[in-house]
């Protein structure tokens, strides 16, 4: 008897972090990051997302390469850039409920491209604010950037690879 109860309790002890959601979310789309970028962000504008910040980043990382040598890019990245967006009512909303949920402002994505194929990356929010009293805009804020994302991917999915 007490060997099933202590079964039972690991188990309970080991199953959350097993059913948790992944924090990162990941839309993998078969095109460039050339191609994928500007329908990214055309897409987020477009749904009230705003972008204020763009970096280069695998041009910024590249002027290290000489200097890491054989730890430069392992995974052979072929390209990484970033956008950070924000949108004013939800980071009014996000304040309002809790305050230190304000570090999930502004947001941003991650695109990366390997093998000619582009993965855009998403700390979802409602992951971050689990437990906040920010978690429901938080999730909603994900569900925005999400449909965001979907329809970018739905767009680039339909058009002739030579058009995007």
């Amino acid at each position: 008897m007490k060997k099933n109860a202590l079964w039972v309790l690991l188990l309970l002890w080991i199953t959350p972090p097993l059913l948790a959601a992944p924090a990162v979310r990941t839309w993998t789309i078969e095109r460039g990051l050339d191609a994928v970028y500007p329908v990214v962000h055309d897409s987020l504008e477009n749904n009230h997302f705003f972008v204020v910040f763009e970096v280069d980043i695998q041009r910024n990382l590249a002027g290290f390469a000489e200097r890491w040598g054989q730890d430069y890019n392992r995974n052979g990245l072929e390209g990484i850039r970033a956008m950070v967006f924000c949108n004013g009512w939800y980071a009014n909303a996000v304040g309002n409920a809790d305050p230190d949920m304000l570090a999930l402002c502004p947001l941003h994505i991650t695109l990366i491209q390997q093998q000619g194929h582009t993965r855009v990356l998403f700390t979802r929010p409602g992951v971050v604010a689990a437990g906040s009293k920010a978690e429901s805009v938080a999730r909603e804020i994900e569900a925005g950037v999400a449909k965001a994302i979907d329809q970018a991917a739905a767009e680039l999915a339909k058009a002739p690879p030579g058009k995007q």
